[in-house]
């Protein structure tokens, strides 16, 4: 036997299926979150927390294409925005891990399941919840930071994911991604996917503003219409602009994606098959096709596309669409999505939160 088959055959890469799914401790890092509106203010009105039942943001967030294509949504284009690329690379656990040769395919599954997870309590808890978990979040992210976003480019300088501009853009990508994919995914009934009219646009941008102040952006650059959200990403461009060399760690000058493709395949045993399967269908396969709804200065710099191939993939997304709808109308479909990247408590986050909607519908 090779060294690399008794690497491949180690029971130390062996994954079950409650591996996958989570215990219930990996989910909930806070004890039991509690829903929007389960709580009052002191003036006895409900706590629906940041944004609530009468939102546009909440429009958006609960509709079941939201729901299923959140993660590619979110780190599709968060991972344009090189000083989040930067932190992954140098000071994520999954830096840890790639440095000491122990990645698994599991292990970049785990990666984005902890973070869809994080989220649910802070966009449908009460305010306490939301507040208790972006101090979690604070905590964990204090460290991340470093001298050097991109070897290629010194000028662009450091990066901190707790400082007040790379907070901003961890939350905005999240949440820009997100209207954009909802408006090019999301069917209601026989009506194919079309954009909101501009005045809930706006309105999804100023309701975002409370996600914003929360995690501390700078007030001054916080946006309050889409016109400002293409101004602000203009005018940080240069941090969303495509780089061969984003990737290279600074310390060793390795590169941390083809060492990761390395380690995965290097510390493989055929029951990491199942994290491969699910990342590929919830996040490899739409990755493009969500990237196709975002507006056409991302898919240039962040992307790298050029006029052809931005038409192509605008042609993928319209051919997709029957099966966008089929998938977003199947409740079997929806649940695996939340239990595979959302999580238990996500699931009473949201049906209480859609309960609330219809109460004021």
């Amino acid at each position: 036997m090779s060294e690399q088959d008794a690497v491949s055959s180690s029971e130390d890469f062996v994954l079950t299926e409650e591996k996958m799914m989570g215990s219930p401790s990996r989910w909930r890092r806070l004890g039991v979150p509690v829903a929007a509106g389960q709580r009052n203010h002191e003036d006895g009105t409900p706590d629906y927390g940041l944004f609530g039942p009468s939102s546009v943001v909440w429009k958006v967030l609960l509709h079941p294409a939201t729901v299923i294509y959140q993660t590619p949504a979110q780190f599709s284009m968060q991972l344009m925005y090189k000083p989040v690329v930067a932190g992954v690379r140098d000071a994520d656990p999954l830096a840890t891990q790639v440095r000491a040769g122990t990645l698994t395919a599991f292990d970049s599954f785990n990666r984005f399941q902890r973070n869809s997870g994080l989220h649910a309590p802070m966009w449908f808890g009460d305010t306490r919840t939301a507040e208790t978990m972006w101090a979690h979040l604070h905590a964990l992210h204090d460290h991340v930071k470093g001298g050097i976003i991109d070897v290629g480019q010194p000028e662009l300088g450091e990066y901190h994911a707790d400082g007040p501009r790379d907070v901003m853009w961890a939350a905005l990508t999240e949440m820009m991604g997100m209207l954009w994919t909802y408006e090019h995914f999301a069917w209601h009934g026989d009506s194919p996917p079309q954009r909101l009219p501009d005045h809930e646009r706006d309105q999804y941008v100023a309701e975002s503003a409370a996600y914003l102040r929360l995690v501390g952006a700078p007030e001054e650059e916080i946006p309050q219409t889409i016109a400002e959200v293409d101004a602000l990403f203009e005018k940080y461009q240069e941090l969303f602009k495509k780089s061969d060399t984003m990737y290279i760690m600074p310390e060793s000058g390795k590169d941390f994606s083809v060492l990761t493709q390395e380690q995965i395949k290097k510390n493989w045993h055929p029951t990491q098959q199942m994290a491969v399967d699910v990342l590929d269908e919830f996040f490899d396969k739409p990755t493009n096709l969500v990237i196709a709804s975002y507006p056409t200065y991302l898919q240039i710099w962040g992307a790298g596309w050029d006029e052809a191939k931005r038409a192509e993939e605008a042609e993928n997304l319209k051919a997709a669409l029957p099966e966008i709808r089929a998938r977003q109308e199947s409740p079997d479909v929806e649940r695996r999505a939340i239990d595979l990247f959302w999580g238990p408590d996500a699931r009473e986050l949201i049906a209480s939160a859609r309960a609330l909607m219809k109460g004021v519908r």
